[in-house]
């Protein structure tokens, strides 16, 4: 491009005008792009103009942008950011309307931005991410929140833009959100026998909805897409225990069919993936009473997590005989011996619990499988080593996929008994409905949608005597 000549006040005039249009939001004239748009380290800071923008949003937006700005680089969770000190200042309403816009938008990206790419200029561009962040808490607003003014959508969705440091992008952005302002509402797609028919408008990756199709048939895959769609409601599949800690209704369910499966007399007691340690409280609340003299040993991998997991057991007086410690699942000192019981709820790909985690589906990879798959074998492998003769195993995830349950157990469990779940479940107190095609040759699958929890895998190994 020919630079601009000094000497000619036209070029200087040019200039100047395309920072005033630039500063404004507006579009730069082709001949001035380069020029007009210096580049600014991040450590200069915030513009002035960035500071104005910052000052005119809301507080609830504000956070939720910083939320899902943090998930999108993949430096936390959304549910840990949601309950964080971010959150602690904020009114009532804020909390909530920050958490519906961190969780929707989550929920809803895949979707949103197969929205909202035909109306961009450049189709198959690569937004920055500030910029596509602000475009889909836009539009999930216009779309999916009724009681939110458009222009408060709009508006609002401009200055994060422009406080993030992209004021070039203002104008465009208010230009694709305009447009789906004023289009009118469409009515709800039928749904096809293609499984991108419902993959793409429920927002899940097409790959892992079409291996759902395959291993649980087309209804269950659309029943799983839908529940993922929708706020994980108070489950139905347990009566109310104030006694006992709140957790989801299909961690419960695992750690009830664990304490269930306590041979007798069983004495010691493996948590060996423990936090955020739900599933402890539980196997302690029901050990306490049939076994006041078994010791529970809790371990994890994170000590951050455990530190967070024992201050969570302090405040319940049957969790007192829980020993913790760090310690990986592989790697548990020989000196701690034997078990009775070990739960191993192992980490997974999580697709069982997409509803609650929205944001695994936008990370998450098919080799990822693999990748867990050799950690769970090895978990495994290695606790089953511990396990003392007569003792028993419970082997769960809290994923969909056959290559982390049913695979892993067959990989590792050869010589161990496998007990029918069937009649652990039986012994569970307070359970109410669990759908008879949730336990399956033996072991428990559970499916969002179909059952009232998240999807859950559990199968019950025993060493022979």
């Amino acid at each position: 491009m020919k630079k601009p000549d000094p000497k000619k006040k036209s070029d200087l005039h040019g200039l100047e005008a395309a920072a005033r249009v630039l500063a404004a939001g507006g579009r730069v004239p082709k001949k001035f792009a380069k020029q007009a748009v210096p580049s600014r380290p991040a450590s200069a800071g915030p513009t002035l103009q960035a500071k104005q923008s910052q000052a005119k949003l809301s507080a609830a937006r504000r956070v939720a942008f910083e939320i899902l700005t943090l998930v999108a680089e993949g430096k936390a969770h959304s549910d840990e950011l949601l309950h964080s000190p971010r959150t602690e200042d904020l009114s009532e309403p804020d909390r909530h309307l920050a958490t519906a816009l961190v969780m929707g938008v989550l929920r809803w990206q895949i979707a949103l931005d197969a929205r909202l790419r035909p109306l961009l200029q450049r189709p198959g561009q690569r937004l920055a991410e500030p910029v596509a962040i602000a475009l889909r808490m836009g539009a999930f607003q216009l779309l999916h929140m009724d009681r939110i003014p458009a222009h408060a959508a709009l508006s609002e969705s401009v200055e994060l833009a422009r406080a993030a440091g992209h004021p070039h992008a203002a104008g465009m952005v208010n230009a694709v959100l305009r447009k789906i302002a004023s289009a009118p509402k469409a009515p709800p797609a039928p749904i096809f026998e293609r499984t991108a028919a419902f993959a793409d408008p429920l927002a899940h990756p097409l790959w892992l909805v079409e291996r759902w199709v395959e291993i649980y048939g087309r209804d269950a895959a659309l029943a799983i897409c839908e529940a993922d769609q929708s706020e994980p409601a108070p489950g139905t599949l347990f009566t109310s225990d104030p006694t006992l800690p709140q957790i989801d209704a299909g961690s419960r369910l695992v750690a009830e069919i664990a304490a269930a499966a306590l041979p007798q007399p069983g004495t010691r007691i493996w948590d060996a993936c423990a936090a955020p340690g739900g599933k402890t409280l539980i196997i302690a609340a029901r050990t306490a009473a049939r076994l006041p003299t078994a010791e529970i040993l809790a371990t994890d991998a994170s000590s951050r997590r455990l530190t967070h997991m024992q201050g969570r057991l302090r405040r319940y007086p049957f969790a007192s005989a829980i020993k913790t410690a760090v310690a990986d699942a592989t790697a548990l000192p020989e000196d701690q011996g034997l078990f009775d019981l070990i739960l191993c709820d192992v980490p997974c790909s999580g697709t069982g619990t997409l509803g609650r985690n929205p944001e695994i589906r936008l990370r998450l990879q098919p080799e990822e499988l693999a990748r867990q798959a050799n950690r769970q074998r090895a978990i495994l492998s290695a606790a089953l080593s511990r396990l003392a003769r007569g003792g028993r195993l419970v082997y769960s995830t809290c994923s969909l996929e056959p290559e982390e349950n049913e695979h892993v157990v067959d990989a590792v469990a050869q010589g161990f008994n496998r007990l029918d779940i069937a009649s652990l479940v039986s012994e569970i107190p307070g359970l109410t409905s669990l759908r008879p095609e949730a336990i399956h040759d033996g072991a428990l699958r559970t499916l969002p949608g179909l059952d009232p929890c998240d999807g859950f895998y559990a199968v019950v190994l025993e060493r022979p005597a």
